[in-house]
């Protein structure tokens, strides 16, 4: 059936009390299945799966994806395929619902753990252990939820604002559900066959699986004398070098420096081309600039020039230039400036944001509200009111015993909990962007103008106020779906909560096996954490930031202030001019940024992914009953997510083996 809703008069026109009502009595299914046993138990374990896979792709590149649209159609085709061979009832559309929102919750717990808590750990050598991790975690994301029910009422029932990522979930499983079940069934087979080739393939360039297959089942050193496994590389350009070196052939430089140390490198990750498949040509573009414009010309030159070399560590012992340290020793400062001051000039673009602070009833809509008839199925509000400060004071109590920051800083932060969150979650009701990222630097420019002396400092509090407003922001637009479609939110607050239970035990027990995997004497490092396979961009954007307020600018290289201002006046431009033509500018300073910290074999990969994915969409997209507009405009997502889940659970299964055997 076609989703109900108000017109735009009703919405401008309506007092919230005559919004609930009509909602109450024409949209809410009184009766229907949501949160039960069955969606609960798929829920957690689409999370325990989704959060590794979020986990992988955010240690790779920096950035979240989105599972919602995933868990529906794996959802969706696991219990239409039960219920048609008679061995299960059929999900109900508010239970498939309800499962989408507690895997999509258990994703959104991994954005610490590719970002603030492992620039903390980089910062201070510091592990935090796994138990401390989890309770921090519950802790704070828990507080997310409570922040976020008050404003539910606001953003979702009175303003019917449009949240674009919620409402899709929602329309698509109003189609699922009261349309053609067949193209449900139809994405999750297409979905399950990309993911299964992307692993077979991710398995026969995986030196851990191969060496289960090979060793451990085959027993092949035993009977056929082999001494390595064998197995296809992943970086293409390895056959080249391996060749180059034994017949003494050209080694391909710029400005004397070999593109294997630039990180240069010629990759075929599946994983990758998903992510660019989704992320589009406009970002993978921008991506590819910044990766070229870093690694192809300003880092040689730096090289060349001096101010990019070698360090010696304590111990005398020499540190060889690769990738990371072009990274971390000039280009971070340029590409951070690039993506701080984008993502704020492009906030400060939409007073919307701020001015909602303010926005508040009228008296003539403040006496038409009246009783509450939806006050036996919301979250009732005494809940938020008296679990935020309780939980508040806890988060700052446990960031002050866990990580020794002192309390002072950690209230100072409490109060940007619920500014920032409203900023974030109105960007996440018009755009599906959440700026967490621009949005933690107010926190750590605010703490540490307080206290330089510490960076951790201000990593901690800037973490967990972003996590808060990332989780309630998330959490507003996994209600969207429930509201379009009749659900509890009680039941959704309920459902995020398990989800986090869920992301929880799935990432944090991941993170220590695959980025804090012991030696041989049984000791863990931080210096594993980052890896020419993790490269933690955002992990690397945070830990500059916090070494830019502990060192003052004053300190680094000439040519890295001269970058930085260079980067600043650019990013304003572009940005400016993304704004003048409405978003058809086809460049991102900040994806130009991020292209700087990522792998340029990561971003080349995700360029062609981006590429691929346009190509065949404007082939197709003119016959919209064509198979290949069913397969590549309609089935580009599900294609992505196998590409990603496929690539990703076996990169993951493959660092599992490489620690455990």
């Amino acid at each position: 059936m076609a989703i109900q809703h108000l017109s735009d008069d009703q919405i401008r026109s309506w007092s919230r009390a005559e919004k609930d009502a009509w909602w109450f009595n024409n949209v809410y299914q009184k009766d229907m299945p949501q949160l039960t046993a069955r969606s609960a138990v798929t829920g957690f374990l689409l999370g325990l799966i989704l959060t590794a896979t979020a986990l992988y792709i955010g240690a790779k590149t920096g950035v979240g994806i989105g599972v919602g649209l995933t868990s529906v159609i794996l959802a969706f085709a696991l219990f239409k395929s039960l219920a048609n061979s008679g061995l299960a009832r059929d999900f109900s559309v508010l239970e498939n619902n309800c499962t989408q929102s507690i895997a999509t919750a258990a994703g959104y717990t991994v954005m610490p753990l590719i970002a603030g808590l492992p620039a903390y750990m980089l910062l201070t050598g510091h592990i935090i252990p796994w138990w401390q991790l989890m309770v921090w975690l519950i802790v704070v994301s828990v507080l997310g939820v409570l922040v976020a029910f008050p404003m539910k009422r606001r953003f979702i029932n009175e303003d019917q604002l449009p949240f674009p990522e919620g409402r899709a979930c929602g329309v698509v499983l109003d189609s699922l559900y009261s349309g053609n079940g067949d193209e449900g069934l139809y994405k999750a087979r297409l979905l399950g066959k990309v993911a299964g080739l992307a692993a077979v393939y991710q398995a026969l360039v995986s030196d851990g699986w191969m060496k289960l297959i090979q060793f451990k089942i085959l027993r092949m050193d035993q009977w056929a004398g082999m001494k390595e496994p064998w197995h296809f590389h992943e970086r293409l350009d390895d056959y080249y070098y391996s060749w180059a070196v034994k017949a003494e052939a050209w080694i391909p430089k710029i400005l004397g420096t070999e593109l294997r140390t630039l990180g240069l490198r010629l990759t075929l990750d599946m994983a990758m081309i998903g992510v660019g498949g989704l992320m589009g040509m406009a970002v993978a573009t921008s991506c590819l600039i910044g990766a070229l414009l870093n690694f192809g010309v300003l880092a040689p030159l730096m090289i060349q020039l001096g101010d990019i070399a070698p360090r010696v560590r304590l111990d005398g012992t020499v540190v060889p230039l690769n990738r990371a340290e072009i990274v971390n020793q000039w280009s971070l400062w340029w590409a951070v400036t690039m993506m701080v001051v984008g993502a704020l000039v492009g906030l400060l673009a939409k007073p919307e944001l701020f001015t909602s602070l303010f926005k508040r009833k009228s008296k003539a809509e403040a006496a038409a509200s009246g009783p509450d008839i939806l006050r036996d199925i919301e979250l009732p509000l005494w809940i938020s009111y008296v679990g935020v400060p309780v939980l508040g004071f806890v988060s700052v109590w446990l960031t002050h015993t866990f990580f020794g920051v002192p309390w002072l800083l950690g209230f100072i932060s409490l109060p940007l909990i619920v500014v920032l969150t409203v900023i974030c979650a109105n960007a996440m009701a018009l755009t599906s962007w959440t700026p967490t990222g621009a949005l933690s630097k107010i926190t750590q420019f605010t703490v540490g103008a307080l206290d330089r002396s510490n960076p951790a400092s201000n990593l901690l509090p800037a973490t967990m106020t972003s996590d808060i407003a990332s989780n309630a922001s998330n959490l507003l637009s996994d209600i969207k779906p429930g509201y379009m479609l009749g659900g509890k939110p009680r039941h959704q607050a309920l459902g995020h909560i398990i989800g986090i239970l869920a992301g929880t035990l799935s990432a944090v027990p991941l993170f220590f096996l695959l980025f804090l995997p012991p030696d041989a004497n049984g000791v863990r490092s931080t210096a594993t954490i980052v890896s020419d396979s993790f490269a933690f961009p955002a992990a690397l954007q945070w830990k500059g930031v916090a070494e830019l307020i502990a060192k003052g600018i004053s300190q680094l290289p000439t040519s890295a202030l001269i970058s930085m201002a260079v980067a600043a006046v650019t990013a304003v431009v572009i940005e400016v001019l993304r704004l003048r033509t409405k978003g058809r500018f086809p460049l991102s300073s900040v994806s130009i940024g991020l292209g700087v910290v990522l792998p340029p074999d990561s971003v080349i990969c995700m360029f062609i992914g981006a590429l691929l994915f346009w190509i065949m969409h404007k082939r197709n997209e003119a016959d919209p009953k064509s198979a290949g507009f069913r397969r590549w405009v309609e089935g580009a997502e599900p294609i992505c997510a196998g590409l990603i889940s496929g690539a990703a659970l076996m990169g993951i299964g493959n660092a599992l083996i490489n620690v455990l055997i």
